[in-house]
């Protein structure tokens, strides 16, 4: 069994402005064709996959995010909650994809309801390098692979479908071919650092 853990409750959640503040990530990874090696050009919609998984007690599909705690960074945070509910660890982009104000659906808290739900939400790109056979949340969640599109179609929050389209464009931008896309999570000309082992690695 893992002996890794879901934190819960909010003794530690941060606000920011009335604001509960959320970190989460958009892991992904490579479909690589053998019969493509030879070619440069860069397929995203097709190439690329994305992991989402299903929200506890129903079958919508997320990316993995939950509340950033105050004895952890934003990036500590993101890929606790990729292990936590996905049961991936990667490398993470430490560069944000953005930030996004959204409500959340959940009113089982008091503090949510104090706040009407109002979150900030910090998204990141996560590689993922390994799929846990046993992790934390995995009773109350499934994971699936999808292309970008089915991702886009099956994506439950507007916020999210915005963060998608964000990493989908940036990924565009910075991996125009195979070769350079795969250096992305090798190289950095800023170098690679260790946040948490037993979560992820971050490069900048």
């Amino acid at each position: 069994m893992s002996n890794l853990s879901a934190r819960t409750g909010r003794d530690h959640q941060r606000y920011d402005n009335n604001f509960r503040l959320v970190s989460g990530c958009i892991p992904y990874r490579m479909v690589r064709d053998e019969e493509e090696e030879d070619s440069t050009s860069v397929d995203f919609e097709n190439k690329l996959e994305v992991l989402m998984v299903s929200s506890p007690n129903r079958h919508d599909l997320v990316f993995p995010k939950g509340g950033w705690e105050d004895d952890e960074t934003v990036l500590e945070a993101a890929s606790r909650e990729a292990m936590e509910e996905a049961g991936v660890k990667g490398i993470l982009r430490e560069d944000p994809l953005g930030v996004w104000e959204f409500r959340s659906k959940s009113s089982s808290m008091e503090a949510e309801c104090r706040l009407a739900g109002r979150c900030k939400g910090y998204m990141f790109a996560l590689e993922v390098k390994e799929e846990l056979a046993i992790w934390p949340e995995q009773e109350n969640r499934e994971r699936r692979w999808l292309n970008v599109k089915e991702a886009l179609e099956l994506c439950r929050y507007e916020w999210m479908q915005s963060a998608l389209e964000e990493f989908l464009r940036v990924m565009s931008e910075e991996g125009s071919t195979k070769e350079d896309f795969l250096a992305l999570s090798s190289i950095s000309s800023r170098g690679e650092r260790q946040i948490d082992p037993q979560y992820c690695s971050v490069v900048n």
